[in-house]
């Protein structure tokens, strides 16, 4: 199949974008990669008025560390977060995560800021960025605003991004040790259902957790947090009852649903396994 007609107009400042917005309403979409939506547009599955090309934007792409938090511009692309020392260094469940996104012809002009925008349930980064509590600089002609991760995914490709709004960057908290485990049929597949695990440990407690998030992508409309499970662990050592009891508690945290790949009971049986094997190496 070949896209609906529409009109495209390649912006040259965030003003100008503003501006657009406001004209064309909900018949405008934002091209900030294309990996999703120029797909979606070939199936007729998305059919704009008005495609805005924000690709070359100033300002909205690059990581950089300042005041305990990393800022990663949202047209930063999936490559340059995965080739990243420093997001390697202090934030390494993304780098864990960002090989598993599809494959490197996609991650080298897929960004990170478009793939949260689009809210795809089987998408690593939105599952990151609510396990690791980041929080989106949305912007707009009247000002700016954040949105905590866990508040701004909605539904199946539904945020609490507004048609004249912009997402430019997303800030994460430097954290403690984390780590990503993910369970899929193949690399560069969508996953069955995966599991992105933080902790900060709390170096003066011998080795206990603190803070402790599980979030998991592929059981649910949105991303999930695991609050039953993280309680399971949060303050004690991840030993063998620990976490037992964690991946045991994830029934009362996740509904995930049978598809065309997988049960419902082979989703929770996948989701206890991948708890159990990032407890395992946050204890190691």
């Amino acid at each position: 199949m070949k896209a609906p007609p529409f009109a495209y107009i390649r912006a040259s400042s965030l003003p100008e974008v503003f501006e657009l917005l406001e004209t064309h309403g909900e018949g405008a979409m934002l091209l900030a990669g294309g990996q999703s939506l120029i797909a979606a547009l070939n199936l007729r599955l998305s059919s704009p008025a008005v495609l805005i090309d924000i690709t070359h934007l100033a300002g909205l792409s690059g990581i950089e560390i300042a005041d305990g938090k990393m800022r990663i511009g949202a047209l930063t692309t999936h490559a340059e977060i995965e080739r990243s020392p420093d997001i390697a260094h202090v934030l390494p469940l993304l780098a864990l995560a960002a090989p598993h996104i599809a494959h490197a012809a996609i991650r080298n002009a897929g960004t990170f800021g478009g793939s949260i925008a689009t809210a795809d349930p089987a998408a690593e980064w939105p599952v990151c960025c609510v396990a690791l509590d980041a929080a989106f600089v949305i912007a707009s002609k009247t000002g700016s605003r954040r949105v905590a991760a866990r508040d701004f995914f909605q539904g199946v490709y539904a945020t609490d991004l507004h048609t004249n709004e912009v997402l430019t960057s997303i800030e994460i908290p430097i954290p403690g040790r984390n780590i990503a485990v993910r369970s899929s049929n193949w690399r560069g597949a969508a996953a069955i259902t995966a599991s992105s695990v933080f902790a900060a440990i709390a170096k003066n407690t011998q080795g206990t957790l603190s803070d402790a998030r599980l979030a998991f992508l592929g059981c649910g409309e949105t991303p999930v947090l695991a609050r039953k499970a993280m309680a399971a662990v949060e303050g004690k050592r991840p030993g063998a009852e620990v976490i037992a009891a964690s991946a045991q508690a994830l029934s009362e945290d996740l509904e995930p649903g049978g598809d065309i790949y997988s049960t419902a009971a082979t989703k929770m049986h996948l989701a206890r396994v991948l708890t159990s094997r990032a407890l395992t190496a946050l204890a190691a």
